[in-house]
């Protein structure tokens, strides 16, 4: 524990933001989550939808294949996923977009990873194909794009504020020698003008702002703008407001109280809800337009995801059909990931006939 402490550079009495306190947990060199440790799947800390079953990421190969369709079938088309995990998703994508020639012969596969662990990882499973990884995205340029992420969002550190005698004051942490303590300290005018902007976060008494998940997204619709396309984002998150936190800290699929956390720093997995109201006042301020929000389960099923389960089952054995009736019950069950997973799209196009949200 101790060593840990001392690579992860927690100092004694010193103050430190949520946001940076998460940020050294998942991102710093060698000690960070994302940087030394696989944890996907039935045997890692948590699951993600391509990791429950394919059928979800067949039904994304299919809902990026319409979109380009929907954009005129460029003959260039960008596609960037991103925070592509152990790359689960991308290998199914890539298996299915060959199914269609015309659709692979246009489409230039970006993955963009910050993690340099997850990249090997990635690059092992998708050895021999034409994807290509970045860590910016001035390659992307020649046609319109498509960038989707699922659970990309919630893995962004946050920032929480809070009010406290009428005074607005930024949550911290201060490490006592053997436990973390909650303390306080005044937030910088920036980001008291940028709170004050959304009208979802007025009046509330506790704010989770994501500031660095933002300037993400800036960048990205900068790049919809001068080429076209659009954001898919699907993660865990809710509409309006909460007026309280949801960081969550996940080992072996197990939520954690913030006093083990510096037991197993590096171990654990540190995200937060994602406030899609926020997200969608966010890409309206930007003039994108912006898709209904739908649930998961709603945009699955509008996507055909019974009608392709159907197709497969034709070809299955019993187990093998328990065994998807059993992942689909994930994915759609409203008290699983059908309704606690919600799916925003903004997007410049003329043409607004993008699947999935009606």
């Amino acid at each position: 524990m101790k060593n840990s402490q001392k690579k992860f550079n927690i100092i004694k009495n010193r103050i430190i933001k949520v946001d940076n306190f998460i940020n050294r947990a998942l991102y710093k060199p060698e000690i960070g989550y994302y940087s030394h440790k696989i944890s996907f799947g039935k045997k890692g800390d948590f699951v993600t939808s391509p990791t429950i079953s394919n059928l979800f990421s067949e039904i994304i190969a299919i809902w990026i294949i319409s979109s380009w369709e929907t954009l005129g079938k460029p003959k260039v088309f960008n596609l960037v996923e991103l925070g592509p995990g152990d790359g689960s998703l991308s290998e199914v994508l890539v298996r299915t977009f060959k199914n269609f020639p015309t659709f692979n012969n246009s489409v230039k596969f970006f993955l963009y990873e910050k993690s340099k662990f997850l990249r090997r990882t990635q690059k092992k499973r998708l050895k021999g194909t034409n994807v290509k990884w970045i860590n910016n995205y001035k390659k992307i340029k020649g046609g319109p794009v498509i960038f989707f992420g699922n659970e990309f969002f919630d893995a962004i550190p946050i920032k929480q504020f809070f009010i406290k005698d009428k005074e607005l004051l930024e949550k911290c942490y201060i490490f006592n020698g053997k436990f973390l303590e909650e303390t306080q300290c005044k937030p910088n005018s920036s980001d008291l003008i940028n709170l004050k902007s959304y009208k979802i976060l007025k009046k509330l008494k506790f704010i989770e702002y994501p500031k660095l998940g933002l300037e993400e997204l800036s960048k990205i619709v900068k790049k919809i703008k001068s080429l076209s396309g659009g954001v898919l984002l699907i993660d865990y998150g809710y509409m309006g407001a909460l007026n309280e936190s949801t960081i969550q800290i996940v080992m072996k699929n197990r939520k954690i109280h913030i006093d083990s956390l510096l037991k197993c720093i590096g171990k654990a997995d540190i995200t937060s809800l994602v406030n899609f109201s926020l997200l969608n006042e966010f890409f309206s301020k930007q003039r994108l337009n912006v898709k209904k929000i739908v649930t998961q389960k709603f945009f699955l099923e509008r996507m055909g995801i019974f009608e392709r389960a159907k197709i497969l089952e034709k070809k299955m054995n019993e187990r093998q059909k328990n065994y998807m009736i059993t992942t689909l019950s994930r994915l759609l069950n409203k008290n699983s990931m059908g309704e606690l997973f919600k799916v925003i799209f903004a997007y410049k196009s003329h043409n607004k006939k993008f699947f999935g949200f009606e």
